[in-house]
């Protein structure tokens, strides 16, 4: 941690070394190579001590002759406080307050950076069938600038700008006047209220370009707040497309590792059947014996015809007739073993039937695994363009700037509005004082 860095530093030197500007320089510059959070942490403490030389260099302004005057004639300006109820409730406490517009408030400088939140477009990457195919359309959410500007006020920031940069010190700082810095004993969400009063996120809507702008009591600690801010709000942009991604590319690629697993154990299956009965495709089979004994069976028809015909003109004990006899029964022997083949096969004497149907249920169980494993591999392509599309960036239209004026506070709108309200406060007063007074 950055703190307990400067700590340990604070602790290594002496209070005199602390409190000495050169030095300290001397130590940021030695420390730049090796440790610059470290080196910007003690240029902070560096700016901070020349705020407090300046300030005490500056001669007090003292209104002696008013003093002389209220010393003098005390009793001649009660006097007219209590014959003026203007002067004691509108014109005196304006006085005060301009005094400490003028003479007491500390000056506070304001960094301004623009940015805006650009994310690639994904279809013009791709060719157009695969962007019909996946859907995407590369259209950014309106919803982004929101996002940034309810992180930006967030108690997350607030604590990574107290935990990197020493937020709270800053604004808690002695040199700064009582009412406009936050005390040391406030509690978070005081320190929360404090910060969002003093920065400032404005959305154009036209545009959609972000402005942020921060104030600091120097305008080196401004400029290193914006940027803090802006680029920690760009990690958190670019964190929510992540997450979002990366969780729908796990889920997807746990489903096609589920699905490709299933449909290699179907083709493992349907291979292991095939080769268990040395056959390729069994209806394939199933058909040519079907073919063979239908043959065979077309055969013995014609040659029982042929034997009719010799018995017409010969007698059955004729060389003809016993030649064609022989060759009907050699034919019906051969149509009984092609039978046998059709109801039975192999030494596991397995029915053809049953092997055509437990090769379909094999070849079906593929075919849908095959179906889900393409419909996956499409699926998880997807997830994967939309985990490419989901990338956002803050792209900085304007840097932090650098004033060198300050900003706040704006003395003469913070009187004139004091003034105004105060005189309305009045009127009012005298308008229900009035009221009573008649209904008496």
């Amino acid at each position: 941690m950055l703190d307990k860095r400067f700590n340990e530093f604070k602790n290594s030197i002496t209070p005199a070394e602390f409190n000495h500007v050169e030095f300290l320089q001397k130590k940021a510059e030695s420390l730049r190579a090796t440790d610059p959070e470290l080196s910007d942490r003690i240029l902070i403490r560096v700016n901070n001590l020349k705020s407090q030389v300046k300030k005490q260099a500056q001669p007090k302004q003292h209104p002696p002759v008013q003093k002389t005057k209220a010393t003098a004639k005390p009793h001649s300006k009660l006097t007219k406080l209590k014959r003026s109820p203007f002067l004691a409730c509108v014109v005196l406490p304006t006085l005060i307050f301009a005094a400490y517009q003028l003479l007491w408030a500390t000056e506070r400088f304001e960094s301004q950076a623009k940015v805006i939140v650009q994310q690639p477009d994904s279809a013009s990457t791709m060719d157009s069938g695969m962007a019909l195919l996946t859907g995407l359309t590369g259209s950014s959410s309106g919803s982004d600038p929101e996002l940034v500007k309810a992180y930006i006020y967030s108690n997350d920031m607030v604590e990574y700008l107290d935990n990197n940069i020493a937020l709270r010190e800053h604004y808690s700082q002695s040199n700064i006047d009582f009412f406009s810095r936050i005390h040391d004993d406030d509690s978070k969400e005081a320190l929360n209220q404090y910060y969002q009063e003093h920065v400032d996120v404005i959305l154009d809507d036209a545009s959609g370009v972000i402005t942020v702008a921060a104030q600091g009591f120097d305008s080196q600690y401004a400029q290193l707040l914006t940027n803090t801010i802006v680029e920690r709000a760009e990690w958190f942009i670019n964190s929510i497309g992540h997450q979002l991604a990366n969780a729908q590319l796990t889920f997807m690629q746990g489903e096609h590792k589920r699905i490709e697993e299933r449909f290699s154990s179907a083709q493992k299956d349907l291979l292991v059947f095939q080769q268990k009965y040395n056959l390729l495709d069994p209806t394939a089979e199933g058909t040519a014996k079907q073919t063979i004994t239908n043959t065979i069976e077309s055969q013995i028809a014609t040659k029982q015809t042929e034997i009719k015909t010799l018995k017409a003109i010969m007698s059955d004990s004729s060389p003809q007739v016993q030649g064609l006899k022989n060759e009907l029964s050699a034919l019906n022997a051969q149509l009984e073993v092609e039978r046998d083949k059709l109801s039975q096969t192999g030494l596991d004497e397995v029915p053809v039937s049953e092997l055509l149907s437990r090769f379909t249920d094999y070849k079906i169980k593929m075919d849908l695994a095959l179906q889900a494993y393409t419909s996956s591999q499409i699926s998880l392509e997807k997830s994967r363009i939309e985990a490419y599309r989901q990338l956002k960036y803050l792209i900085t239209v304007e840097k932090a700037t650098l004033s060198e004026d300050s900003k706040y506070p704006d003395v003469i709108y913070n009187i004139s509005l004091f003034l105004l309200l105060l005189s309305l406060a009045f009127g009012i007063g005298k308008i229900i004082i009035s009221t009573i007074k008649e209904l008496k």
